[in-house]
């Protein structure tokens, strides 16, 4: 796994950390702009409200981005969101080297989204996402011309559409009591890339990013609330006892 970005001049930790985790950072510079950061704040029902500071996410460079790109190879997969800068251009970039772009809106905009969607092969939203995006395309949420559709609706599960074949997969949320919603999107996401990069089928990837957000959202945190593998295969196997 390679990370593409960039820290301020006292984020050198995050670098540190993601190595740790196996995580390639050969691609994440450092320069005077201070790091990227949220302020989130988590009310008694498990739900957040996240302030943002771009920072040094929005100093990323279009060199930066061709070089790790240039080590990319046709079928790798190629994981984008909303908090940098040239997004619309990396992911025109990976499209035209041949990889599978997956391209979660969030924080979703809806300029953005609509621009980005010819070099998308996977878009990932929510369901308000959705609707606000169908709405300015004239088009209904199941529709957007995606090749293939991921629309998260939290309690209520997630669909995946995949509009080749027309075959709708839909994942149910497993119960559980929240206490920090925070990141349960990116974890699904997050999961659901790096399990099609591993071969598996979406209805698997889905079924596990599925119960990978359930268990992070039962912890307090974000990236070192979300479980490992192994862990969330027998949550999920659990549950289908």
């Amino acid at each position: 796994m390679v990370h593409v970005g960039r820290v301020g001049p006292e984020g050198s930790w995050a670098c540190d950390r993601l190595a740790e985790l196996g995580v390639d950072v050969t691609h994440v510079e450092q320069g005077d702009v201070p790091t990227g950061h949220a302020n989130v704040h988590v009310d008694a029902a498990g739900e957040n409200m996240i302030v943002l500071f771009p920072g040094a996410n929005r100093a990323i460079t279009a060199a930066q981005i061709g070089a790790a790109l240039a080590r990319a190879e046709a079928g790798d997969t190629f994981l984008l969101q909303n908090e940098t800068n040239l997004t619309l251009e990396a992911a025109e970039m990976a499209k035209g080297r041949g990889l599978f772009v997956i391209y979660s809106a969030a924080p979703f905009e809806q300029g953005p989204a609509k621009a980005i969607l010819p070099f998308v092969d996977l878009l990932v939203l929510n369901a308000v996402e959705a609707d606000q995006l169908a709405m300015a395309l004239g088009r209904r949420p199941e529709d957007l011309p995606v090749p293939n559709l991921l629309i998260t609706r939290g309690a209520d599960g997630a669909t995946w559409h995949d509009h080749a074949t027309g075959r709708v997969i839909a994942a149910k949320a497993i119960p559980v009591e929240p206490v920090d919603t925070t990141g349960a999107g990116d974890c699904l996401t997050g999961y659901l890339a790096a399990l099609l990069d591993q071969g598996r089928s979406p209805a698997d990837a889905l079924r596990l990013g599925a119960g990978a957000a359930a268990l992070k959202v039962t912890r307090h945190g974000t990236s070192e609330a979300i479980p490992d593998l192994s862990e969330v295969e027998r949550f999920v196997a659990g549950t289908e006892t």
